[in-house]
């Protein structure tokens, strides 16, 4: 399957719960009951406390607005990883999100056609590059390049953990599962 911007579904190998099965537990540790349609949350809704802990942290990197990294650029680094690490369905989400908020769909896309390397302008080959550094063993990333593009220590700590956050959700989704283009 090829890197899109295109909405995919995802086909788990493990039976997730089915909605009805979802109990008040369940639905909390979701944090948004919306994602009781996802058949990913649904599997991962079976350790509550696990899937609440991984929402809460995933929330706080991307939707966190006080100050640090402009969500587009947290999205970047996130699709960056993802394709890094050939998770289609990951990279995928995040693509449209990339683009959404930077209005700049056309780099976004050269990400993911023509991979990690694709020409950026200096800012975003720096957080591209700190991203993709982190899902290589061992992980390394260089601040330095991040700090010359004007990124201050909460922006970099932004870039760095929405990088480290999708290098494990990425593993998490691929080892449970396949995107599906249904």
């Amino acid at each position: 399957m090829k890197f899109t911007q295109d909405q995919l579904g995802w086909k788990p190998w493990i039976e997730p719960l089915a909605e009805d099965e979802l109990t008040e537990e369940h639905r909390e540790a979701l944090v948004d009951r919306a994602r009781a349609a996802s058949p990913y949350f649904r599997l991962l809704a079976r350790d509550p406390r696990v899937l609440h802990a991984r929402t809460k942290t995933d929330n706080d990197i991307f939707h966190n607005a006080d100050g640090g990294l402009p969500r587009a650029e947290r999205e970047l680094a996130a699709t960056a990883t993802s394709r890094s690490n050939g998770c289609v369905f990951c990279a995928s989400v995040h693509a449209r999100f990339a683009s959404h908020y930077s209005k700049r769909e056309h780099d976004v896309r050269r990400l993911l056609d023509e991979g990690v390397e694709a020409e950026q302008d200096a800012r975003w080959r720096a957080i591209v590059d700190a991203s993709v550094a982190l899902t290589e063993t061992p992980p390394r990333a260089d601040v330095a390049a991040l700090r010359e593009q004007g990124l201050d220590d909460l922006a970099i700590s932004d870039a760095l953990h929405a990088a480290a956050f999708f290098n494990w959700a990425n593993r998490l989704m691929l080892s449970l599962g396949e995107p599906d283009e249904s």
